[in-house]
């Protein structure tokens, strides 16, 4: 029978299976042992799995990489968290320069099957220092992949598949779906890095979302649908490697593209999407793409404004119209 469980508690079962199905596993971080984590999202491992596979670490970042990094090379598979995303500017030389280089500069000889993880986005009131889109800032570091997954099954499948693969792998978990519920098969797969999930069809327009907004396009395309607007909800789950060919395949059919981030626009995964689908498959469209993102500040703290700093699922209905009958 099919488990339901939120997306908080999905992070435990995945770690616990993981865990469990492989020795090499182990999971260090900041307060992940016997406090079960700063968000209750690693409870139960360390009474399970003792403070050998289970680690406390000290608050250093820098620290948690490299001994995850150390511990990869004698041939363990680490997951590592850091507490919030935001603190990935902490240890950002280890996760860029050694790393993602370290199997290419060894030409192969070093893997490093390294899982970190860590708690982003915006929504929760956290403030500027504690809420921000940080997987936008590794796009353009090879040898990085990068899930962001949005629904309680993405999240077990991809974290399972991330300790699985020989590269590292950077998991974002979104703390303003916490408490979002789903359902996990007893025998369930981990989800391949890449693939993207179609969450709906539509004929007259693609919409790309991620995490949050994957759940705020797809209330919008509901709206959408009662104006007589059928949208196809892509979210892509994965940012490295991009599942390009869903929305090619979807752009054959409609035409137009509208992509929605909770980032603003500089450097971001959706104006590098919006740009390779110009370059390369221009002749499919028939309405300049769009991308509806956050403002170009800080993560505001006040609710109101942290609110209006991110695209709402009304102004995803309105610009999709105007796009759909311009």
């Amino acid at each position: 029978m099919s488990e339901q469980i939120n997306y908080r508690q999905t992070i435990a079962r995945a770690l616990a299976d993981a865990l469990a199905a492989d020795p090499d596993v182990i999971l260090i971080g900041e307060d992940v042992a016997a406090a079960g984590g700063a968000f209750k999202s690693t409870v139960g491992l360390f009474e399970r799995f003792g403070p050998e596979r289970v680690r406390d670490t000290p608050i250093s970042e820098q620290a948690i990489v490299g001994a995850a990094m150390g511990a990869a090379m004698c041939g363990l598979r680490p997951v590592a968290e850091i507490m919030f995303a935001d603190f990935a500017g902490v240890c950002f030389d280890q996760i860029a320069n050694q790393l993602a280089k370290y199997r290419y500069m060894t030409g192969g000889q070093v893997r490093l099957p390294v899982t970190i993880r860590m708690a982003g986005g915006a929504g929760s009131g956290f403030a500027a220092q504690h809420s921000q889109a940080a997987e936008n800032w590794f796009l353009n570091i090879p040898g990085l992949k990068i899930a962001v997954p949005g629904t309680v099954p993405d999240l077990y499948g991809l974290t399972r598949a991330a300790i699985q693969d020989d590269n590292p792998v950077l998991i974002f978990e979104h703390k303003n779906l916490f408490a979002v519920k789903g359902t996990i098969p007893p025998d369930a797969d981990p989800i391949p890095l890449g693939r993207a999930d179609v969450v709906r069809r539509g004929d007259d327009v693609t919409i790309v979302a991620t995490q949050q907004m994957r759940w705020r396009a797809l209330e919008a395309a509901g709206r959408l649908a009662t104006e007589g607007i059928e949208a196809t909800v892509i979210d892509p789950r994965t940012l490295v490697p991009f599942d390009d060919d869903t929305v090619v395949e979807s752009l054959n059919t409609t035409s137009r593209l509208t992509v929605v981030q909770e980032a603003p626009a500089g450097g971001s995964w959706g104006a590098s999407l919006i740009a390779r689908m110009v370059q390369h498959h221009f002749f499919l469209f028939d309405a300049p793409p769009l991308l509806l993102c956050a403002d170009d500040t800080p993560v505001p703290y006040a609710a109101n404004l942290e609110e209006a700093w991110m695209p709402s699922v009304e102004e995803i209905v309105s610009e999709v119209r105007k796009q759909v009958q311009s």
